[in-house]
């Protein structure tokens, strides 16, 4: 198994309507990502989120299949609109 972790800090101008779009559409790649094998997303409710408000957690069958969900086009299309919005904090590890 390939864990992928991430959170946002939403840029000031993101609109509501933008992280609503962003969880709907990173949820949409359950059963459309080859080797994607859960995807959970949400608020952040920790006390320490250092304005990190949304994140998320995907398993991944390996480390192949999380290297190919990179250039996957559903993943592609997701950051082309939503990398201007956010600052991104990645961790994986195989487990």
């Amino acid at each position: 198994m390939f864990i992928h972790i991430f959170a946002f800090r939403w840029n000031p101008a993101t609109l509501d309507a933008d992280k609503v779009r962003a969880r709907k559409e990173i949820l949409a790649f359950r059963g459309v990502v080859p080797g994607l094998v859960a995807v959970n997303v949400g608020r952040n409710l920790s006390q320490r989120t250092h304005g990190y408000e949304f994140c998320g957690l995907m398993t991944f069958t390996s480390k192949d299949t999380y290297e190919a969900y990179s250039h996957h086009p559903a993943h592609v299309a997701l950051l082309e609109w939503l990398s201007p919005l956010i600052e991104a904090v990645e961790l994986d590890f195989e487990a």
